[in-house]
């Protein structure tokens, strides 16, 4: 069975369909398949040509995964709730077969058969669709005990007011950090500009394609300051993780 990331899970259905997601914290494309990274304004060769990073993930698709919908298609049953045939037949669809030589290389000899499975199949998208937004409807309620639904909680928006230079964001590093970017800080600043970059700088010992527990996100925080849960809080509030209602599973926000 092919495998999924974390990751995977946290992205949209375009996401999903294109393959890759975009983080603009680490500004890198990152394949939703295999986790390649492509850091964004890098030019990359390949086969004598010149590639911006945007479209040479596209290319990498292409070239190592033959494309997202053989990808998708190639998952489990579990996850897709396709049977091999239908597989076959989706397959053909897609390379642009009509129902008759779709009927000919399955060796079915009707292509009403053929049309039947279409039937099938549309009306499997229209259950799809309409069970996606009865799950957005419910996420968009609000939480209660035992909701094992991934309700967004309210946070600070992180917008021009907290940006800064290099320099600037280097000298804060600097003041509270002072046995290194690795060691523990002097003290957690109540400017939220502060906050922000060193919570940026934390948010860095996290990979962004798996989910952590509660304990796992403590152990790693722990590091960096005795309260350790003002971290995690802020952590969230101020967008960079997120995590279920109950607590139990905690990721980076991409």
């Amino acid at each position: 069975m092919t495998s999924v990331s974390d990751m995977f899970w946290h992205s949209s259905l375009e996401e999903m369909k294109q393959g890759y997601i975009y983080s603009e914290q680490s500004e890198e494309f990152i394949c939703l398949i295999c986790g390649k990274t492509l850091l964004n304004g890098i030019i990359y060769p390949y086969e004598g040509q010149l590639y911006e990073a945007k479209k040479f993930i596209r290319v990498h698709i292409e070239q190592s995964h033959r494309s997202s919908f053989h990808f998708l298609l190639d998952l489990d049953k579990k996850l897709t709730g396709l049977t091999d045939h239908q597989k076959t037949i989706l397959e053909l669809f897609y390379e642009g077969y009509d129902d008759n030589k779709v009927a000919k290389v399955l060796n079915t000899g009707s292509t009403s058969t053929i049309r039947n499975h279409r039937f099938t199949l549309r009306e499997k998208q229209k259950q799809a669709k309409i069970f996606l937004a009865i799950m957005e409807l419910l996420g968009e309620q609000a939480p209660k005990k035992g909701s094992f639904i991934n309700i967004p909680r309210n946070t600070k928006k992180v917008d021009d007011r907290f940006a800064i230079t290099e320099e600037e964001y280097n000298k804060i590093l600097s003041a509270y950090f002072p046995q290194g970017p690795d060691g523990p800080i002097s003290s957690f600043p109540l400017k939220e500009k502060k906050r922000v970059a060193i919570l940026k700088h934390i948010l860095k010992c996290f990979e962004t394609d798996r989910t952590y527990t509660e304990k796992e996100v403590n152990d790693v925080l722990k590091q960096f300051y005795n309260d350790y849960v003002l971290l995690r809080r802020n952590l969230i509030e101020y967008g960079f993780m997120e995590r279920i209602p109950d607590g139990s599973s905690y990721w980076v926000k991409l």
